[in-house]
């Protein structure tokens, strides 16, 4: 493969090496001159640079041409984290879709066609923008329900159904044209602790992890995925540490994800500017180890002075003898062979997707949704609700305290009130707090039923004390878990409960279509 590095420079083939993030919806003069001067290879995109799909894809055509004009040797990458669900980046004219424990907890024997059919949709979605690269899927097993970052952004909890389902992901997206990235290596999802803001350590042992964290990860090289993300968590079972996280690791990189399991694509690091870097052996230090550990692609997702400092220190690493040439070399390498698999030049910007491209879409989204809207327990018989025109129902909203920096869609409780009323005339809401308990219970009282919504209560003892105050109100309660399913498990008073593992507005519609049981319409 080194032949592909052939007549470049040391500064061209560290730029290939780094991905960067920018502020602005359109290129700013410091990205330019990072993909002019320091021939940077990709760029990440977040919310803030996507308004819609027009202005994405002028953007895109305009990095890719300023890429070529710079005598780039290959097209950019330009990634983003479209995981659906909760985390998603493209803007409001684009076709939403469930993410991923919503669609795992879709019953039948087609979960997988469905999956990939979504994944697919994704991949067409994202071309029209001119992003050629997914941060998906996360294929972390949900093992610890107190997990704050991972969550509903995983398939569950039992690793062959996350294998299954994120293979059917990467042959949905690589089958129409968009490079996968199974994460987060070699797994996120035994921890309690936010990587966003500080060190997660896993402290399972090496038999644990081969039978969880490492199964869809097997399952998804398997699958052909281009390329794998790195976590930044430590597993002292395979550093006998506690300190180093896998992306810095050799043990994690090399010995197990490139020699045991066997991968050849690209490896790309989580972004270095996320605490459990940044605040440890910093950036600088993090692109130099995360390079010399196995990984091909460095993420610094936010701060130009970090960005430039980060390329400056790879640079002195190698010209001080502290990073070998050779290692950069074959870096270089695997990132231009997926390039050259992957990419082509083009002139023109992205096609607009046909109309019946997006009817489909959207059905297929409909369908989705309603489908991973789940009943999980009825035991009171309150579904479907036969309310009288009338009675009233009471829309009880315990708004999420925190969620993760991973996650920037702003919570409404507007949108499901939206959906209610759609199928009722008599739907009053309030918010629930520790302030407005007095308030919530008075209008309980007054309620013929209670709908009870929360995102994630299960991790908030306060938010548990005023929900359970209210199940306890002696009225009919109905929850709603609008995030991690586990608030039904906490609140075991409430008798009737159903997950929609999403507070979308596509989410919330579907879960007021099955609450009133109207979902064969």
């Amino acid at each position: 493969m080194h032949d592909l590095t052939a007549g470049m420079t040391l500064e061209e083939q560290i730029g290939q090496l780094f991905v960067v993030g920018f502020p602005d919806q359109t290129i700013t003069p410091e990205l330019l001159a990072l993909i002019e001067r320091e021939r940077i290879g990709g760029v990440i995109l977040f919310s803030r640079n996507i308004r819609d799909r027009e202005q994405t894809r002028a953007l895109t055509h305009d990095l890719q041409a300023a890429a070529r004009a710079a005598g780039h040797r290959a097209p950019l990458l330009v990634m983003t984290d479209q995981e659906n669900g909760l985390v998603r980046r493209l803007g409001a004219d684009s076709v939403p879709f469930p993410g991923a424990m919503a669609l795992g907890a879709i019953d039948g024997p087609d979960v997988e066609q469905v999956v990939e059919a979504v994944a697919r949709a994704t991949a067409r979605e994202l071309l029209t923008h001119g992003i050629n690269m997914n941060l998906a899927p996360v294929v972390d097993v949900n093992y610890a329900p107190d997990n704050p970052v991972i969550g509903v952004r995983s398939f569950g909890s039992d690793p062959e159904l996350v294998g299954r389902l994120g293979a059917a992901t990467i042959r949905g997206l690589q089958g129409a044209g968009v490079i996968a990235t199974l994460k987060h290596f070699p797994g996120h999802g035994d921890t309690t602790v936010d990587s966003h803001l500080a060190l997660p350590v896993v402290t399972a042992s090496p038999e644990r992890l081969e039978a969880v964290e490492l199964a869809p990860f097997r399952r998804g090289i398997a699958a052909g995925t281009d390329c794998v993300m790195t976590a930044h968590v430590a597993f002292p079972a395979l550093t006998q540490d506690a300190m180093t996280p896998a992306t810095l690791a050799p043990q994690a990189l090399t010995a197990l994800l490139r020699q045991r399991l066997g991968f050849e694509g690209v490896v790309i690091s989580d972004c270095l500017e996320m605490d459990a870097i940044a605040a440890t052996v910093g950036v600088e230090q993090g692109a130099i180890s995360a390079l010399a550990a196995g990984a091909d692609l460095i993420l610094i997702s936010h701060t130009l002075a970090r960005q430039r400092a980060g390329v400056a220190a790879v640079r002195a690493a190698v010209e001080g003898g502290a990073l070998s040439v050779e290692r950069v070399r074959a870096a270089v390498a695997r990132v231009l062979q997926l390039k050259r698999r992957r990419l082509v030049w083009s002139d023109d910007a992205p096609a607009p997707l046909a109309g019946d491209i997006v009817r489909a879409h959207q059905e297929l989204s409909a369908r989705a949704y309603l489908r991973a809207a789940s009943v999980i327990r009825d035991v009171d018989n309150l579904t479907p609700l036969h309310l009288h025109q009338d009675q009233e129902l009471l829309a009880l909203d315990c708004p999420p305290r925190a969620l993760t920096v991973a996650i920037d869609i702003p919570y409404t409780h507007t949108w499901l009130v939206d959906a209610l009323q759609r199928y009722h005339g008599r739907v009053r809401a309030l918010t629930l707090a520790p302030d407005t308990l007095d308030d919530a219970l008075q209008a309980a009282q007054s309620a013929d039923v209670v709908l009870l919504s929360s995102v994630n209560a299960y991790r908030d003892t306060e938010s548990l004390h005023v929900m359970r105050r209210v199940a306890q109100s002696g009225r009919p309660v109905i929850g709603l878990a609008l995030g991690n399913p586990y608030d039904a498990a906490a609140l075991p008073e409430i008798g009737a409960y159903l997950a929609t593992y999403d507070y979308s507005q596509p989410a919330v519609a579907a879960a007021a279509r099955v609450l009133f049981g109207r979902g064969e319409e």
